[in-house]
């Protein structure tokens, strides 16, 4: 029986996409989304908000249609849906960072950012997916602390 084991992540992308050629004619699109988690605390009353910053990728195949970069600027409100993964790597100071990853499948920009101005997204919201890799057979491609 097949399984599926997605995501969907509704954020703020906190600063501009940047591309990567990778090996095997492989493009990297990477950029970081911020999700908060807003709530009251209960004994002080206090508001409070929780960020969990998660590295996105959108993975291209080599002379792709790369018109994604146009929108994925910071500021952006993004809905995404993906593989997440987590990723660990050893610090300068030996300590062991462990970070969320997304490959993204699926992409929807809900409001562009604010130096877009009134730049429609609704044609962008197309499934391009013919230019796209998924997450399916690239499992080799790993992204190191520095790709974002």
């Amino acid at each position: 029986m097949a399984t599926v084991f997605e995501t969907r992540l509704i954020g703020n992308i906190g600063k501009d996409a940047t591309v990567r050629n990778m090996e095997r004619g492989v493009i990297a699109i990477n950029f970081p989304v911020a999700h908060n988690k807003n709530w009251r605390d209960k004994r002080t009353g206090e508001s409070k908000t929780k960020t969990t910053w998660v590295n996105c990728t959108i993975w291209k195949k080599e002379g792709a249609n790369l018109r994604i970069l146009d929108f994925l600027k910071k500021g952006a409100l993004v809905e995404l849906v993906g593989t997440p993964f987590p990723k660990a790597y050893l610090q300068d100071d030996n300590s062991i960072k462990t970070e969320i990853r997304l490959n993204v499948s699926k992409t929807n920009i809900l409001r562009p950012s604010k130096d877009q101005g009134s730049t429609s997204t609704e044609e962008f919201n197309l499934d391009d997916s013919e230019n796209d890799l998924g997450t399916g057979g690239f499992d080799d491609f790993t992204l190191n602390e520095d790709d974002f």
